[in-house]
């Protein structure tokens, strides 16, 4: 499949690979990212993402489909690399043997395609990748229409984040952008903004969500900015009957989603 065997971690293709992993400033400048696995990979190729290159271990892949794929369609850009190498490079040493280098695409609001009555989510100031990738995964879930990252602190190709969405990253439409951006692009639409607070708040069921609308979250260290509780045209809450006050924003995206979902069946 490859014509050069790669064992070294020294090799500069594997070093350019593992400096993409690592960093998010790799990754801005070269304008690249890494996916892991056979399913990301698979719904990376059929949302229209450019591959640049492929690493995979042919003894760990086992598809020949996918190998005679690769073959033709990435020339001289596909490498064999070792099984002990790929032990060294993989995120996950259960996947499926194979990496690749892929080209982003813009992650801004000319890209989105809403329906007639869009379901948004709207995560302000998220910052850890798996969070963000289990929200993705519920988003795919609940058919929304985008997932949008406001003021973000980690970048969306971040290694974690695409493995904890299981590929969802490229299945959900997702716009990083500033919340002032953010609120222009909901207002001017009149897709209604529902932030989740506990202050000021109404049970989440006993608001309207049939309508075009985006369910707005904060982190749960510091909740959402007062810029968001001003522009929202309701605040709403999950009832919390223990000791805790808050869940984990994947646990509340994906109960107020599914209760999005509920009311439009």
């Amino acid at each position: 499949m490859a014509e050069v065997l790669i064992t070294s971690t020294q090799n500069p293709h594997i070093k350019r690979l593992q400096a993409l992993q690592q960093k998010s400033s790799e990754r801005r400048q070269q304008g690249l990212f890494v996916v892991e696995g056979k399913r990301e990979l698979a719904q990376c190729v059929k949302a229209g993402y450019g591959i640049e290159a492929l690493f995979c271990c042919p003894s760990l892949l086992g598809d020949e489909q996918l190998q005679a794929w690769m073959a033709t369609q990435l020339q001289g850009r596909c490498f064999e690399v070792s099984e002990t190498l790929y032990a060294r490079i993989a995120y996950r040493g259960t996947t499926e043997g194979v990496l690749a280098l892929v080209s982003p695409k813009p992650a801004v609001f000319s890209s989105l395609h809403l329906s007639e009555s869009p379901l948004i989510v709207v995560l302000e100031r998220v910052e850890k990748p798996g969070n963000l990738g289990a929200v993705l995964r519920t988003a795919d879930a609940a058919r929304a229409d985008a997932v949008i990252v406001c003021d973000p602190l980690t970048d969306l190709y971040n290694p974690n984040l695409i493995r904890a969405s299981l590929g969802a990253i490229f299945t959900v439409p997702c716009v990083a952008c500033s919340s002032d951006e953010c609120i222009r692009f909901l207002k001017e639409r009149g897709i209604q903004i529902l932030t989740a607070q506990l202050q000021d708040s109404h049970l989440y069921y006993d608001t309207d969500m049939r309508r075009a609308t985006a369910i707005v979250m904060g982190t749960e260290s510091t909740g959402l900015s007062s810029q968001w509780r001003e522009a929202a045209d309701a605040h709403i809450r999950i009832p919390m009957l223990g000791e805790v006050d808050s869940l984990n924003v994947s646990v509340s995206a994906a109960i107020l989603l599914f209760e999005a979902v509920r009311q439009r069946m």
